[in-house]
C-alpha cells in the first residue's frame, strides 16, 4: 500500500480523489492548500503526490517547485490533477515538476493508469 498526499482546495474533489485512491489500495493523506502540500509532503514523505493547479496560498506550480527544489522531498513523483486543460497548462505543469498531468473531471480509468505508472516508476519516464 503506498501513501498518496492529495493536495486539493474542494473538499468534494478531495474526498473524491481520496476515496478512488483508497478504492486503489493505497492510503491518502490530505492538504488543503500548496503549503500545507509542501509541509505534509516534507513531514511525512509520500510514495506519491497529486496536485491541484489552482490552489490558495500556494498554487500548484509553486507547491510542485517548491517540492521538487527539495533534496528529500525531490524523487516524489506529482501527479498535475486540474482543470486548466490546455496544452500551455500541461506544459507549465510538466516544466513546474510534475512527472504527469491528468484533467478534471477525473476519468476513473485514465488517473488509475497513471497512479499505478507512477507508483511503479517512480515518476521515471
Amino acid at each position: 500500500m503506498a501513501r498518496v498526499l492529495i493536495v486539493e482546495d474542494d473538499a468534494n474533489n478531495r474526498e473524491l480523489i481520496a476515496r478512488l485512491v483508497a478504492l486503489m489500495g493505497h492510503e491518502p493523506i490530505l492538504a488543503e492548500d500548496g503549503a500545507q502540500g509542501v509541509a505534509l509532503a516534507r513531514n511525512e514523505l509520500p510514495d506519491l503526490i497529486i496536485m491541484d493547479m489552482g490552489l490558495p496560498v500556494l498554487n500548484g506550480w509553486q507547491a510542485t517547485h517548491r517540492i521538487k527544489a527539495y533534496s528529500k522531498t525531490s524523487h516524489i513523483p506529482v501527479l498535475a490533477l486540474t482543470a486548466y486543460a490546455l496544452n500551455e497548462d500541461r506544459i507549465r505543469a510538466l516544466a513546474s515538476g510534475c512527472d504527469d498531468y491528468e484533467t478534471k473531471p477525473i476519468d476513473f480509468a485514465s488517473f488509475q493508469q497513471k497512479v499505478t505508472n507512477l507508483l511503479q516508476t517512480g515518476g521515471k519516464r
